[in-house]
């Protein structure tokens, strides 16, 4: 489903290249529930961007069911971006100008959701993450850990493919952290590909595949075994 292909990113200084990604060969298929783990600075979140085709400024090759993504017009690699991803950010980035419903409403908008189906996913997401009373607040007057909510919300709602996730519960007390990762194992099981790269082993270990990055490097690839 995703491949990439000798992967370098990196940059340039006065004296030498900085490299935060070399040599990365990886391959995603669909279903899979990918950990990336690895210390900060590893390049978890740069890969992650990457994936996500949120950062074309690399050298290699990024295939997604076999079409190289350098050969796409900006326009289909845009378009590819919002109906196949859903992306929880670690810094959030909701809409400050929105409220939580809107928010949440976006890529249903991007995918041309009808109004009735819209209000109707929103409402079973809010009530999932115990966010009802919250619907139209703007995302100033909520606390670090309602904004993750908010922003997992919004990631899941129109049903991506694919779902990348940077540290999606490192906001969150442990029992809404638990909560969050059975929601990923639920949508692993209905056939959603995920992605995350997270600090917390015990993350890992609702997934199928640990991938361990150091200094940019992939150092080990091992599926993970549910007894």
């Amino acid at each position: 489903m995703i491949e990439l292909k000798e992967i370098d990113k990196y940059i340039e200084s006065r004296f030498q290249r900085i490299f935060i990604l070399k040599g990365i060969n990886l391959k995603v298929e669909q279903g899979e529930f990918v950990t990336l783990m690895g210390p900060s600075g590893a390049g978890k979140s740069t890969l992650l961007n990457i994936l996500g085709l949120l950062d074309d400024d690399y050298s290699g090759e990024y295939l997604i069911e076999g079409k190289a993504i350098h050969t796409m017009r900006d326009r289909d690699r845009s378009a590819l971006h919002k109906s196949e991803f859903g992306y929880i950010f670690q810094a959030y980035h909701l809409i400050d100008e929105l409220t939580v419903f809107e928010n949440i409403e976006t890529p249903l908008l991007y995918r041309k959701v009808p109004g009735s189906e819209r209000k109707s996913i929103i409402a079973n997401l809010l009530d999932r993450f115990n966010m009802v009373a919250k619907k139209d607040l703007f995302p100033s007057q909520l606390s670090g850990g309602q904004q993750q909510l908010v922003g997992i919300a919004r990631a899941i709602a129109g049903r991506p493919k694919v779902l990348l996730a940077d540290e999606p519960t490192g906001n969150l007390h442990s029992a809404q952290a638990k909560e969050i990762m059975e929601v990923f194992q639920e949508l692993h099981r209905e056939g959603t590909t995920i992605v995350q790269a997270t600090h917390a082993r015990e993350n890992a270990d609702y997934g199928t595949r640990l991938i361990n990055l150091v200094d940019g490097k992939v150092t080990t690839d091992e599926k993970i075994t549910h007894v």
